[in-house]
């Protein structure tokens, strides 16, 4: 089944940096394409009193075509292909 959502065409702005600025002060909702095909409808955030301290990875470098967030309702990190979203609202 389809989730309803905004097309793409109004979301062009989009960037990743635009997305991680967002992130790291609201919880957002991502609905983008997973790649499989599947749609995926996600709340996340970057914001630190939401994500339990874990221990990071030094040294690697990202990757500037993807998002890794927090899912709050899966509670792990999970991450998206910026060109793959469809929908990205922040309350």
């Amino acid at each position: 089944m389809s989730i309803p959502h905004v097309r793409r065409t109004f979301v062009e702005k989009l960037t990743r940096e635009y997305m991680i600025g967002q992130l790291r002060e609201n919880v957002c909702r991502v609905i983008f394409k997973k790649t499989n095909g599947e749609e995926r409808d996600m709340t996340c955030t970057l914001m630190s009193d939401k994500i339990p301290t874990t221990k990071s990875e030094k040294g690697s470098k990202p990757n500037l075509d993807i998002v890794a967030a927090w899912d709050i309702n899966k509670e792990g990190w999970r991450s998206y292909r910026v060109e793959n979203v469809i929908s990205f609202t922040c309350a």
